[in-house]
């Protein structure tokens, strides 16, 4: 405890903790949109992979707690280190904004909060499954498959199929990837391992790689909107009315 509390307290010791924590938020980025983008393979890809992350139990929630616990460190150690860097200035240095720095850098602050908002909605809608914040008037905890599953392809296409919803959505994803646009370089700074020659190679796979990031995340939301997925979840809401409505005509006939 105490040599977390001396990391802790150094300037240092927080440069470490964002970077660590930085590396393994980008790893469960990519990894989540991998995950997520089983929604083109179809219904049974998705929901398969969703059954299975439900099947691990408690390990899943460890996880959970754990990406909340290092989003938690990152930010912290970021306003920190913020206030910091601002105290060490001084007044005189309010409007100070370093030769060659990209805009990128100037705003990881701002759109690291703005990020960690769209982070409390996003768990709310998909995860928790707020009925009240996802804009459909659906509980999408009754979303079933045939084989009894929770249907999350079904979840993702009515979830997506809001306008204002994606809308955010896209944003969202515009100011992660732009805020893993510098904070994958930084982090090798950070690391002590981005070398002068070869730093110019790694600002630019950086950039790639939020581009990729980008694209790959708002695929989805763009192909539902367009209409993909549309016609499995009408297919449902038709089988559903003549499953209500069966016991009705059947009653009938007594």
């Amino acid at each position: 405890m105490n040599l977390f509390s001396r990391i802790w307290n150094s300037s240092l010791g927080k440069k470490y903790i964002m970077a660590a924590t930085g590396c393994a938020l980008f790893l469960f980025v990519v990894g989540h949109m991998i995950g997520n983008l089983q929604i083109f393979l179809g219904p049974e890809s998705i929901n398969r992979y969703g059954a299975f992350l439900q099947s691990t139990g408690e390990l899943l929630w460890v996880a959970r707690i754990g990406l909340l616990v290092m989003v938690i460190l990152h930010i912290v150690s970021a306003v920190r280190l913020t206030a910091e860097n601002r105290a060490a200035r001084g007044p005189g240095y309010v409007d100070f904004k370093p030769m060659g720095s990209s805009y990128a850098s100037r705003t990881m602050m701002m759109s690291g909060l703005i990020i960690a908002a769209f982070i409390i909605y996003h768990l709310l809608h998909f995860t928790v499954q707020t009925r009240e914040i996802n804009l459909t008037g659906k509980d999408f905890h009754d979303l079933v498959d045939a084989k009894g599953r929770h249907d999350v392809f079904a979840m993702m296409v009515n979830g997506f199929s809001h306008p204002v919803v994606s809308s955010f959505y896209i944003v969202a994803m515009a100011l992660l990837t732009f805020h893993l646009s510098h904070g994958v370089s930084s982090m090798f700074q950070s690391m002590g391992w981005k070398k002068s020659y070869y730093k110019r190679l790694l600002d630019r796979g950086a950039q790639v790689v939020a581009i990729a990031l980008f694209l790959g995340y708002v695929s989805i939301p763009v192909a539902v909107l367009f209409g993909y997925g549309r016609g499995y979840v009408d297919a449902k809401v038709k089988t559903a009315a003549i499953q209500t409505e069966a016991p009705a005509r059947t009653g009938g006939l007594r």
